[in-house]
């Protein structure tokens, strides 16, 4: 029997979670009778801890007899939490659960409530392993840490605490696990990270995101897709740019971490840019890369924000001409700098996050409606359905899984395009 991953969050849990399984299996816990589940949970927002809760519960009553170890960055950051439900069988912090001998003394576990947690001091880890992996389950598309961890500290956030501080995989490692990906047949390759612009800072020689970018692409020629998970625009570095304007196989869609538009709230979440910057930056790589697309994380009802305040985020998304909107009402963490400010009403707080969305919404119609007509080579994910370059959702009916389709766009839904393919094989 194998084990059974229940994964939240980001990509880079995705990723994690494969190693999970592979490690666990190896451990021996699938031979368990009645089973293992492993909650791989996220700690962005407290909705995504009630989430898990919520999950771990359905898992006790779907498998009455069977081992329940949950993981992850809700498990790093509030261990007790999850120690104290009673469903649980095992609480691993994030560097122990990927680790083999973390799964092996399962039968013991129980004994009391300080063996039923195994969390370390994530601000002691210095390193991050490169973990490969053949596959990635359920996924055209495959997912590659190369970093790991934030070193800054924005008052809405709890994940440095979950993640520790930046460490970077060696480009050695990494072009390693792209070969073998491609190898394994995956066309298309997403780098993630925590704070991926990070990357290489802690390394020989302090290599940048983009010599990685362009290493990759040169090491492994049959990579025909290279796309990068969401990036800090204030880190990226001349050599992504450069990168961005000639690779052809470095997809043309960049999700940024801009989380507002307006310069007092960007300073009261102690960002590092401004909203010139943000404006700037996306001027700049459309020059060169004119059929970029650019997608946003963006938080509604920050504390302290007043409606002029959130007017600039609003009409933020249409000077940086964003495209996939990812709208976060504001939720308070725990032991974060911005749970102590003065909140907005959680009511206020909805409506300008559905004002957000809507404005996000409409956006991404008309993105739909100008590539009417056009030809788009798509990544075709699974039966019928697909991703163009800029991943704008595009139903097709040709090709496999995991293939390439080269399609014309004959309309739209107002969330997918209709391609037709062009040609009756994959390319």
């Amino acid at each position: 029997m194998a084990v059974d991953v229940v994964t939240f969050g980001c990509r880079l849990n995705a990723y994690e979670s494969e190693v999970i399984r592979r490690e666990a299996d190896a451990a021996g816990l699938g031979r368990l009778e009645g089973g293992a589940v492993v909650v791989n949970t996220c700690a962005v927002t407290g909705e995504a801890v009630r989430q898990a809760r919520q999950a771990i519960r359905k898992a006790r009553r779907d498998n009455p007899h069977a081992r329940i170890i949950v993981t992850g960055c809700a498990a790093q950051t509030e261990p007790a939490t999850f120690a104290a439900m009673e469903e649980v069988d095992l609480v691993l912090g994030n560097e122990e659960k990927l680790r083999r001998h973390s799964y092996r003394a399962l039968p013991d576990f129980g004994v009391n409530q300080f063996e039923k947690v195994r969390v370390n001091d994530i601000m002691a880890v210095r390193e991050t392993a490169s973990h490969m992996v053949d596959a990635i389950e359920g996924r055209a598309r495959a997912f590659v840490q190369v970093q790991n961890g934030c070193d800054h500290r924005c008052t809405f956030c709890i994940i440095p605490y979950g993640r520790g501080n930046s460490r970077s995989v060696p480009m050695g490692a990494v072009v390693d696990q792209v070969r073998r990906l491609v190898d394994n047949g995956y066309r298309e390759v997403v780098l993630t990270g925590v704070d991926l612009t990070s990357f290489g800072a802690d390394l020989p020689g302090r290599p940048r995101l983009g010599r990685l970018v362009r290493t990759i692409l040169r090491e492994v020629p049959a990579l025909q897709r290279l796309r990068l998970s969401s990036i800090d625009s204030i880190e990226a570095d001349e050599a992504l740019l450069a990168a961005l304007a000639e690779e052809e196989r470095l997809m043309p869609h960049l999700h940024l971490s801009l989380q507002h538009g307006d310069d007092m709230i960007l300073k009261r979440m102690k960002r590092r840019h401004l909203r010139a910057d943000s404006i700037r930056f996306c001027e700049q790589v459309r020059r060169l890369r004119p059929d970029v697309v650019f997608g946003a994380d963006i938080i509604a009802g920050f504390p302290t924000e007043t409606e002029a305040m959130f007017d600039n985020a609003l009409a933020i998304v249409e000077e940086c001409g964003l495209t996939h909107l990812h709208v976060f009402p504001f939720s308070p963490r725990a032991g974060t700098p911005a749970a102590r400010m003065p909140q907005l009403p959680r009511a206020l707080v909805k409506e300008r996050a559905a004002r957000l969305r809507a404005a996000g919404d409409a956006a991404y119609r008309r993105h739909l409606e100008m590539l009417q007509g056009t030809r788009q080579r798509i990544l075709v994910e699974r039966e019928g359905l697909g991703r163009t370059e800029g991943f704008a959702l595009a139903a097709v009916s040709a090709g496999r899984p995991g293939e390439i389709v080269e399609a014309v766009i004959a309309g739209h839904d107002g969330e997918r395009l209709t391609a037709v393919a062009a040609e009756s094989q994959a390319a």
